[in-house]
């Protein structure tokens, strides 16, 4: 009888101590949710049948043990930086079987390489999350989420956390311009086009609301005309696209609209809009300011600019990746991410509104 007794007290104190591990892990850093494509996905496509992987070395090469972990990086990616910015640890992919027990209460990472608003985006890579199923994972994570800490707890920590949502860039470059005389291309003028891109995000943006989302910071698309895979390919004296430059600047601008329709229709600044193509264009324009030898040239490639094919171990790789702005053809280099989240956190309004994220955070601590 006594040793039945001294039993259930030992499971008592461990189910207090289990308690109270996750009561200091609610109130520590917020947490964090990150939706979109390749520039912010942290390895989802690792676990996937797919051709749009960082799965091999060189990827990583400047991550924490030197290792490729799905991240289209040298090293640390946006949301890594961000997760430092506020305080937390790296979200893990959703579709990781790391992400359980108490790494539920970091967030999650929805990310998938490959994607873009529409479905039929980077349908060349089989099978991607697409933004419909990101969001479907995050219901199903606050579900798991409620079986955790329960359903107001779970409640309370997803209208808390902070959101990042990066989509955009691949409708255009593996969708409207993927090929010539594109099925998209030929369906809609490049306006017309926009047009329906956008009001489509409008309608994912909706459903992150809906779903509890209350901080969401959307960026734009970066340059897209001036990555070393769009030179290679578009350009014959190194200058940017023209095309894809349009695109953006059709793109970017619309996006900032319903961004600024959606706060009116809830009634607060849910969704902030950061301005990364402004963010990029500041070292492409001015690479010797920002310690940049080249920002036309891929660290990791071949051909052209390095931006031909996949970043692999057969490529070439530059010794000082700090030195280069873009890592592989299409993605950023750490140091780029760097100064891309320092404008995030720190920048005026001329690259985030309503507010930065430094100042999100100190609005948000004032009211809890």
């Amino acid at each position: 009888m006594a040793s039945s007794l001294f039993i259930i007290n030992i499971s008592y104190l461990v189910v207090l101590v289990s308690l109270a591990t996750l009561s200091r892990h609610c109130d520590a850093a917020r947490a964090f949710f990150v939706f979109g494509d390749s520039l912010v996905d942290n390895g989802n496509n690792n676990f996937l049948m797919t051709t749009a992987r960082a799965d091999s070395l060189p990827y990583g090469i400047d991550y924490p043990g030197h290792r490729p972990t799905g991240r289209f990086s040298n090293g640390l990616n946006i949301p890594d930086i961000i997760s430092e910015h506020i305080g937390a640890e790296p979200t893990l992919p959703y579709l990781s079987p790391e992400l359980q027990g108490e790494k539920l209460l970091v967030g999650a990472n929805f990310a998938s390489a490959g994607v873009g608003v529409l479905n039929d985006t980077g349908i060349q890579f089989v099978n991607i999350i697409r933004i419909g199923d990101q969001l479907r994972y995050f219901q199903q994570y606050q579900q798991r989420l409620s079986g955790l800490i329960g359903q107001d707890q779970a409640t309370q920590r997803v209208n808390q956390a902070l959101v990042l949502i990066t989509l955009g860039g691949n409708d255009f470059v593996n969708n409207y311009y993927l090929v010539p005389y594109s099925f998209r291309s030929r369906q809609f003028a490049l306006p017309d086009y926009v047009n329906y891109v956008i009001f489509e995000y409008k309608k994912v943006l909706a459903r992150l609301y809906e779903l509890g989302a209350r901080r969401v910071i959307v960026t734009g698309t970066g340059p897209m005309g001036c990555v070393p895979a769009e030179l290679a390919l578009r350009s014959r004296d190194g200058n940017c696209d023209t095309e894809l430059m349009r695109a953006a600047s059709l793109f970017n601008p619309q996006l900032v609209q319903i961004i600024n329709e959606l706060n009116s229709e809830v009634g607060s600044d849910v969704f902030v809009s950061a301005n990364t193509y402004q963010m990029h264009f500041d070292y492409l324009n001015n690479p010797q300011a920002f310690g940049f030898v080249s920002t036309k040239v891929a660290c990791c490639g071949q051909g052209p600019y390095n931006g031909i094919g996949l970043c692999t171990p057969a490529s070439n790789v530059c010794p000082d990746r700090n030195t280069y702005a873009f890592w592989d053809p299409f993605h950023p280099t750490e140091k780029a991410n760097r100064i891309i989240v320092s404008q995030i956190f720190s920048g005026t309004t001329d690259y985030m509104h309503p507010m930065n994220l430094s100042t999100i955070l100190a609005v948000d601590e004032m009211k809890n």
